[in-house]
């Protein structure tokens, strides 16, 4: 959001591409390029959040213990599950989530309303023997729910109710609710928001668990850190399945249960069904009080420099003072918290060089903010920016902007992740800028996704989450996106081959030291753990969770004991 023998992740290797339905799905693809402007305004995310992952089917009642002893009740009436199998003709769409690359081959799948549904599949799987992986959004990097391993998916997608627990003082949110329907309710209802990601469609169930970042995570923190608590559907060693809750509360004794989903990627632990959200210093019982309020406006802005008039030595000046500016500018306490911007270097047959800017409208100055920010990335470059927009607009409207919001649903895509401490090294431009002007590939969709970071992500202490990385101030991915099956080995040796230079001092991955701290779980990539390509001798959960996996570790063999909840990056048990 892969079992413990590494695998590569590219549709020429993975167990699932070789499958006669894999390969009857890819006949007739049409081959064409995207559009670079679908890129210039949408390729943020390029997959948001890794889904949830499990393992099961089957009816069994809920018998929920411990703090809150009762599982959230259904909604009224809530309507039956539906089962799904491949002579159906939704069979075809409900088999892949948004990466075209992944493409399932499932007995059924279940689309399940309640927790009890997924209490009941869990139980099934676990008597039966069945594998099973659980879809809330569908925006998984890798084949976590679609390899040839799994028999049954549960999709939660049905399982979207945002409501107000006045019991807990938290929000309640279920895995399958798209953030962009989280922004719109919380807002419209309450006044809130959650400081979670700009890809409207990725689902609450895959996002939140892996950390979840977004355009006002430098101004309110992350997702995680507004999580109060969760219910979770979990399998015991002798085989009987339950739902449980667990709260960041100090006597609560499934606190660390609570903990290893702050951060501790999908489909490790059990099936998430709802998400508790309330910050840690909110007081009273007022619903509005009890999250952030997000800015009334915000400025927008697109600006982009052409690659016909940047050389080598240009591209270089470019990306030292991005990097620059936001080691200088993403202290907690930093007026420039109320800023985000991702800089999107494109393959230059893309044609230019895009950063994508916005700014909370109240903040003191913001216009100005923004004016000195873009002022200071192209300082002394000697290209004039051609502004594409800039405009003012008030904040939930802006939450669909496409030059934030994630892929196409229809395309195909391969991404990897850094997250970065200070400034870019010589080392990262010089490849980068070698891999972006290479004159052998040609996809307009292939870019770096520059996201700032930092702010109040970095006001809280490495433990108190299951994200570590604590003191960045960049996040970025090497990524590349596009149409047609038969373009998968350039385009995946592309975002290979640039990723692996530019850390080729450290084993071609971004092993923690003075730069860079590792990377993101929610991007997932199993190449992490292909000796191929991470040369370094640091595992792959090393560069994910830090010295936090061995906790992460201790949480799995407490409650799933049986390595039930599994795929290639999925905690191991102790």
């Amino acid at each position: 959001m892969p079992s413990s023998a590494p695998r590569t992740a590219d549709t020429h290797n993975s167990p699932a591409a070789d499958s006669p339905t894999r390969r009857a799905d890819r006949t007739g693809t049409a081959r064409a390029g995207v559009h670079r402007r679908a890129f210039l305004s949408g390729t943020a995310a390029a997959g948001g959040a890794l889904a949830v992952t499990a393992a099961g089917l089957g009816p069994a009642v809920a018998t929920p213990t411990g703090r809150g002893s009762a599982a959230a009740p259904a909604p009224a009436q809530a309507p039956a599950p539906v089962t799904v199998r491949p002579p159906d003709r939704r069979y075809a769409d409900l088999r892949r989530g948004t990466n075209q690359r992944w493409v399932g081959s499932p007995d059924r799948i279940v689309l399940a309303t309640s927790t009890a549904d997924v209490v009941a599949a869990v139980q099934e799987a676990v008597d039966s023997g069945r594998r099973l992986a659980v879809r809330s959004g569908g925006h998984c990097y890798e084949d976590f729910t679609t390899s040839r391993e799994v028999e049954v998916v549960i999709d939660l997608s049905r399982m979207d109710e945002i409501t107000y627990d006045e019991h807990r003082r938290a929000f309640s949110v279920q895995p399958g609710a798209a953030l962009g329907r989280v922004y719109d309710r919380l807002y419209k209802g309450w006044g809130v928001y959650l400081p979670a990601g700009n890809c409207p469609t990725v689902a609450a169930g895959g996002h939140i668990p892996g950390g979840g970042y977004g355009s006002m995570s430098r101004r309110d923190g992350l997702a995680v850190d507004h999580l109060h608590g969760i219910e979770i559907v979990v399998v015991q060693e002798d085989g009987t399945v339950r739902a449980v809750t667990a709260t960041r509360e100090a006597d609560d004794p499934h606190r660390e249960l609570w903990w290893a989903h702050t951060g501790g990627g999908g489909g490790s632990f059990g099936v998430v069904t709802r998400y508790w959200l309330r910050s840690p210093d909110a007081t009273g019982s007022d619903p509005a009080g009890q999250l952030p309020t997000p800015p009334r406006e915000v400025w927008l802005s697109e600006v982009a420099w052409p690659w016909e008039e940047l050389t080598e030595a240009r591209f270089t000046r470019l990306m030292w003072n991005h990097g620059d500016w936001h080691a200088r500018n993403s202290a907690p306490d930093s007026p420039y918290t109320a800023l985000f911007s991702q800089l999107k270097p494109f393959h230059k047959s893309a044609g230019a060089v895009v950063l994508d800017s916005l700014v909370d409208a109240g903040a003191p100055g913001a216009e100005r903010l923004l004016r000195e920010y873009i002022a200071e990335v192209g300082a002394g470059v000697g290209v004039r920016p051609q502004v594409r927009q800039y405009r003012r607009m008030p904040w939930l409207h802006a939450t669909q902007w496409p030059g934030f919001t994630g892929p196409d649903p229809t395309v195909r895509f391969k991404g990897k992740s850094v997250y970065a401490r200070r400034n870019y090294t010589d080392a990262h431009i010089a490849a980068a800028y070698r891999h972006l002007t290479r004159d052998d590939f040609h996809n307009p969709g292939a870019l770096l996704m520059i996201a700032s970071y930092g702010g109040a992500v970095n006001r809280v202490a490495p433990d108190a989450t299951a994200v570590p990385q604590r003191d960045s101030v960049l996040k970025y991915q090497v990524v590349s996106l596009w149409n047609d099956a038969a373009d998968d080995q350039a385009n995946i040796a592309w975002v290979r081959e640039c990723y692996r230079d530019m850390f080729a001092a450290t084993g071609g991955v971004p092993v923690p030291d003075q730069d860079v701290d590792g990377c993101f779980v929610n991007y997932a990539d199993v190449d992490l753990g292909d000796p191929r390509w991470n040369t370094s001798g640091v595992p792959w959960h090393d560069l994910y969770y830090k010295s936090g996996y061995r906790r992460l570790q201790k949480v799995k063999a407490a409650w799933d004991p049986t390595d039930f909840f599994r795929h290639a990056q999925s905690v191991r048990p102790v």
